[in-house]
């Protein structure tokens, strides 16, 4: 599982020495004391390190330089509690490679209207302290977070919860590996791309890998691994009965455990994060891996099938977003739709792996015929999702550039039982509704590929876009199709400019 708790995210305030020692040791306490409230408070998931006061161009280019060779370090707050000249940050913000957050607050939430005095004025600054910090950054072009409010308002602790774990899920693509075992589907496009360029914009590595690499893990997998292993499913899931001890199909789920511990080996050897397989590349193996895939995703692994690497990549940034929250991130696809007077309606699925993190259900275990790949039946967990507010985000590369597109979903509990349907699914209503989502959706050229998150909003993927640069379209209950198509064409433009 995955786990952000040992992340660090360094809180430097900055000043400089026109206003005297004592008021450096005011902005220090004053500083110190916000670092330990906002490390204390209980929503907030990384550790926010306190890092002191720098007041000068060389303590500035010191900290930035120390941060980019810190590997717990995901990220930096930097806050002027009193005036301090930009001209001190140039230097210093021109080697930063880490995301920073803007912190504009300052340590009183009131004028103290009977005791203000020039004193009180000059050690608290950050009105026009924090200003001074924007200008650089903006003069410099540099993305960044600005969080506005004071220090205590729950508000602020939000958006700094949420930029902290968008900064956990960036520092992790810089080490993120994904494995694509065996090509892309046949003469399919949106799932292929650019790999150096998003190795360049995200930090991941993409490496193709032929099945039988992955065929020498799953043929060493131990009887006795294959046996805890189906303990396991037997504990976790409502098992088929074909599936049992002594059913028909028993050694199709001895197959997929085989192929889960084989899996994980790989993945174990390689340092791996995400992967991909698609079901016309599958020489060695018994049948296309379902339960393993899904399992995989609920471990935290990204994953997305036919050997779309952008968007398993996406499942597993998303799934570090989200890490600890309830709710859960699955890769999805736009299967079929539900057309009514009432209310459109998508219902999301894919041939077998759906993340079981976003079940509303006890799980079940069964196999069935597959109907594609000339494999064995595959095993696979099905399941209805919950319901509630939700997203689909998706990844494309428009050729010279990646955009993001995403869309506020509502999840529906089907109404009626699905008995024949041997996929887990989600059925959702888009928002603003299906006839502008749709349109919205393909003039963008998103994918059919997706994230679905029930538990990420728009500003986690925001905040991301800002962190690596990327373009980001939203669709949601303010989208209509003319401002739409005016933004991608502005968007076109400013992209080709830039």
């Amino acid at each position: 599982m995955i786990s952000i708790e040992q992340n660090k995210v360094w809180f430097v305030t900055g000043s400089q020495h026109l206003y005297g020692p004592e008021t450096l040791k005011q902005v220090a306490t004053h500083s110190e004391e916000i670092s330990k409230s906002l490390n204390a408070h209980g929503k907030i998931p990384v550790q926010i390190e306190y890092k002191g006061v720098v007041t000068t161009p060389e303590e500035i280019k010191k900290i930035c330089l120390e941060s980019n060779n810190a590997d717990d370090c995901v990220g930096l707050i930097f806050w002027m509690h009193t005036f301090s000249p930009a001209k001190m940050w140039i230097g210093g913000l021109k080697v930063l490679n880490k995301p920073f957050l803007h912190l504009h607050t300052q340590f009183n939430a009131e004028i103290p209207w009977s005791t203000i005095d020039m004193d009180f004025m000059n050690l608290n600054q950050s009105a026009h302290g924090d200003r001074e910090f924007g200008f650089i950054c903006s003069r410099l072009g540099i993305q960044r977070k600005v969080v506005v409010g004071h220090w205590q308002d729950e508000r602020v602790v939000e958006q700094i919860n949420v930029w902290t774990r968008v900064a956990s899920a960036h520092q992790d693509a810089q080490s993120g590996k994904v494995a694509r075992i065996g090509d892309n589907m046949r003469q399919v496009a949106v799932t292929e791309g650019d790999k150096v360029e998003a190795q360049i914009k995200f930090g991941y590595e993409v490496h193709g890998y032929g099945v039988g690499d992955v065929v020498a893990h799953i043929e060493s997998a131990t009887d006795d691994q294959v046996k805890a292993l189906i303990q396991e499913y037997e504990e976790t899931y409502i098992m088929q009965d074909v599936l049992k001890l002594g059913g028909a199909q028993r050694q199709s789920l001895e197959d997929a455990a085989k192929i889960e511990i084989g899996l994980r080996s790989f993945f174990k050897e390689g340092g791996f994060t995400a992967f991909t397989d698609t079901f016309e590349n599958l020489h060695g193996i018994k049948q296309l891996p379902g339960i393993a895939a899904q399992r995989l995703m609920a471990d935290g692994f990204g994953f997305a099938g036919e050997g779309d690497w952008k968007t398993a990549a996406l499942t597993r940034t998303m799934k570090v977003m989200a890490a600890g929250m309830g709710g859960g991130n699955s890769f999805m696809e736009d299967y079929t739709y539900h057309f009514t007077p009432e209310k459109d309606l998508v219902l999301g699925s894919h041939m077998l792996e759906i993340c079981p993190s976003i079940s509303a259900e006890k799980v079940k275990c069964e196999v069935h015929p597959l109907g594609i790949g000339g494999k064995e039946d595959p095993v696979r967990l099905v399941f209805n999702a919950a319901g509630g507010k939700a997203l689909n985000a998706s990844v494309v590369d428009m050729g010279g550039r990646m955009r993001m597109i995403v869309n506020n979903v509502e999840g529906i509990e089907p109404t009626q039982d699905l008995p024949h349907l041997p996929t887990a699914r989600v059925l959702w209503d888009a928002k603003p509704n299906l006839e502008i989502a749709a349109q919205a959706w393909i003039l963008a050229g998103g994918a059919h590929h997706t994230v679905y998150s029930q538990n990420l909003g728009n500003e986690y993927l925001e905040d991301y876009a800002d962190m690596v640069d990327l373009e980001i379209v939203t669709i949601d209950e303010n989208t209509n199709i003319r401002d739409f198509k005016s933004t991608l064409q502005h968007n076109n433009v400013y992209r080709q400019v830039k």
